[in-house]
Parts: structure tokens; C-alpha cells; sequence
């Protein structure tokens, strides 16, 4: 007899549907190195769903990085940061990032994940609030349910909103305005030269998730804050490693104090083994490639206008595209679904982006560029996207 617990899950059948009726674009088996183009199935693909904005995971630097961390220190650290699993390279690859970012120091966790988890709840107290944008990314949300602080949501990237909920809170307590650089789905930018007026005038603090800023804007891609010229003004910087960077894990940066408190305190830090050696070591070469090679970061643009101009020629929604990442509006869960297929039936690799993850009226395609792909790649995946689309009634 099955139990409570398993009947439960049974009931969970939406992805059978899906399934079944052919159009499920999930866990797709990827047989090749992620780069613009991949091999699934044995086809050659062309991948426009990967956030490796710089195309470096395949870099000889960056293998090598790798390798030789390994080399040196083995496959894991069997244990968490604050007990033995501290290496030089953990540290060598924390005082790059923190000059990159211009913080005091910096901290690195095993995902960029953790890393919100990790800072959220530690900086915020019961009688606190957290003050957040509606399209932050999943792990500030889930962040801030760790907290005991007070969590408000201002409309996204609206600043009526902002400045309505700012007024409504606490002048004494702390207000911890956290929002994406870069916003994981509709690719816009924060506007964080008003978000900082509005901090100052109501003594907020400010925290940027710069996972899709970091790599992509700022002075040698050193994020969001750069962008504006606006770091001495953010208090917490954070930022991962698995896209830009080429490997995976995360980081906070911030004043010596902040650091202090989170690495002795931050219960994702303490109770985590701390990241691989090969992930540090593939991390600090795609940091010094970014850094020391400024053609990558301006290939990635010369590819987005390139995409953006061609995307508006042809007459698609893209909203208020101005980043890397392309939001190709279809504003239909089914046929999200359906242009998703028949893109990889035509060799081109492209994220739906459905409900509840947006609302159903705002599903899209998430286009996302590198900068390894060519002019060429970007014709043919936009060719195809605006005819697939005609040929299901998305695009007149």
C-alpha cells in the first residue's frame, strides 16, 4: 500500500503530459563541451541556452587550470571552510575577486546558490526587512525564508514601487534592498543609479546578485556596481562562477566586518564542503582570461547588438532586451513549448521559459549569446526562430 507520502508525488503528473505529447524540453542530454555549438543525439546543435557569456568553459587556460589544481590538491577538501577544507587557492582565488569587484574581501561558497542562502539571513534580523525586486532569482527568495526578517516585493524595476514600500518601513532597523544586475529572464538591467538615491534618502542598504552581471558589464566585467560607477554605494556584491567563470560555485564580497560576521556565522559556509580544487582552479583562469583578454567581452556585445538589431528587423517581441540575454516573448505555454521543439528539430538549442517560473501571458524563449558564436550562428537560429514561430501563428 503506498504511503501518504508517495501517493502524493504520484498525483504530480504534469511533466508525463508534457511528455506525451511530445514537447517536453527538459534534462536534454548534452554529449559534447558546452560551447556554441553541441552535439546532442549525435546532431551537431547550435546553443543559444547556455549562460557561458564569455565561451570559456572549453578554454585551454581554463582545462588546464583545472588539471592542475587536481594535480596539486586532489578532488575534494573533505570538509567545510571553516574546519579543513580551507586551501591557498580558496584564498588566492577570494583576493582576486574582492579586487575585481573593489571590496575589502571576499568569501567563496561550493554554488552561487548557497551563496544567497548563505548571506541573506545573516545580515538581517527578526524586526529587519528585505526589500526585493518581483524577478529576483529563486535562491534570494528562498534567502530571505530563512531569515526572520520582514520580506516586501516592489513591482520589477519600478521605483514608484520602491520608494512607496521604503516609506513604509522602520528609518531605525536595517533595509536590505536585494536585487539582480542583471535580470535572469528579461535580460534587462537594475536600475541601481535610482536605487541608490532611494537607499540614501531612506537609509537602506543595497545587495547585488551579479550571477548574469558578472562577465557581461562593468569594467573588465567586474559587474553590475562598476556599470554605474556605483560600488563604494553597495554594500554586499555576490556573485557565481558557472557562467562567466567557466565552472561552478559563488561568492559574497563586501567590507572586512561583512566577511567577518559571514564566515563565522553563514550556516551554507559552515556546514558545506568548500569548493573543489579543479573548480577553484578553473575559476581563477577564467578570472585572469576575463581580466587580461578584453576582446571576449567585446565579442559577447558585438553579438548581442548584432542579435538585438536582427531580432527588431524582423519584427519579434523582445521586450527591453539590452543584455546578452534575449527574452523572445511567445506569451503562450503551449506554443512555448511547441517553437522549443521544433528549434531543436532544426538544430537550434533555446530555453521556454513558462509558468509559474512567469506568468503564462509573459512565457518566452530565453536567448542567451556567447561570445564564441558567430554572426553566422546568430542568422540561422533567429531565421529559424521567425519561422517556426509564423508557422505555429506566434509571429505575423
Amino acid at each position: 500500500m503506498a504511503t501518504i507520502l508517495q501517493s502524493r508525488a504520484a498525483q504530480y503528473t504534469e511533466p508525463q503530459r508534457v511528455k506525451k505529447a511530445g514537447l517536453y524540453p527538459y534534462f536534454r542530454v548534452i554529449e559534447s563541451e558546452q560551447d556554441a555549438v553541441v552535439y546532442i543525439e549525435g546532431k551537431k546543435i547550435l546553443m543559444f541556452g547556455s549562460n557561458s557569456y564569455l565561451g570559456l568553459t572549453n578554454h585551454p587556460k581554463v582545462k588546464e587550470g583545472a588539471i592542475e589544481a587536481i594535480r596539486k590538491y586532489g578532488t575534494g577538501c573533505a570538509g567545510s571552510r571553516f574546519l579543513n577544507g580551507t586551501l591557498d587557492i580558496h584564498i588566492k582565488l577570494e583576493e582576486k575577486l574582492a579586487k575585481l569587484v573593489k571590496k575589502d574581501r571576499a568569501i567563496a561558497f561550493s554554488t552561487g546558490f548557497q551563496s544567497n542562502l548563505g548571506a541573506i539571513p545573516h545580515v538581517v534580523g527578526r524586526n529587519d526587512f528585505i526589500i526585493l525586486d518581483e524577478e529576483d532569482h529563486a535562491s534570494i527568495i528562498d534567502g530571505t525564508r530563512l531569515s526572520f526578517a520582514k520580506v516586501l516585493k516592489y513591482r520589477h524595476n519600478n521605483m514608484e514601487s520602491l520608494e512607496k514600500i521604503l516609506t513604509k518601513c522602520n528609518t531605525e532597523v536595517v533595509k536590505l534592498i536585494v536585487i539582480d544586475g542583471i535580470f535572469s529572464m528579461s535580460g534587462d538591467i537594475a536600475k541601481l543609479d535610482k536605487i541608490v538615491e532611494l537607499a540614501k534618502k531612506y537609509n537602506a542598504s543595497i545587495m547585488i546578485d551579479d550571477a548574469h552581471g558578472l562577465g557581461v558589464i562593468g569594467e573588465k566585467g567586474a559587474g553590475t556596481a562598476s556599470h554605474f560607477g556605483l560600488t563604494g554605494d553597495v554594500d554586499i556584491i555576490m556573485g557565481t562562477f558557472s557562467k562567466s567563470l567557466a565552472s561552478i560555485g559563488g561568492f559574497i564580497a563586501g567590507s572586512s566586518e561583512l566577511i567577518n560576521l559571514l564566515e563565522h556565522t553563514s550556516r551554507s559556509l559552515i556546514f558545506s564542503a568548500s569548493l573543489p580544487p579543479a573548480s577553484a582552479g578553473s575559476a581563477i583562469a577564467a578570472l585572469d582570461i576575463m581580466v587580461n583578454e578584453p576582446e571576449h567581452i567585446e565579442k559577447l556585445w558585438d553579438n548581442t547588438n548584432y542579435a538585438i538589431k536582427l531580432f527588431n528587423d524582423y519584427g519579434i517581441d523582445i521586450g527591453n532586451a539590452e543584455t546578452p540575454i534575449i527574452p523572445v516573448y511567445i506569451r503562450n505555454n503551449e506554443k512555448t513549448f511547441m517553437i522549443s521543439k521544433l528549434l531543436m528539430d532544426n538544430g537550434v538549442f533555446v530555453n521556454p521559459v513558462i509558468s509559474p517560473a512567469v506568468p503564462p501571458e509573459e512565457s518566452l524563449l530565453r536567448f542567451s549569446l556567447m561570445a564564441t558564436h558567430t554572426h553566422e550562428h546568430i542568422d540561422k537560429a533567429i531565421e529559424s526562430i521567425y519561422k517556426n514561430g509564423k508557422a505555429i501563428g506566434v509571429f505575423e
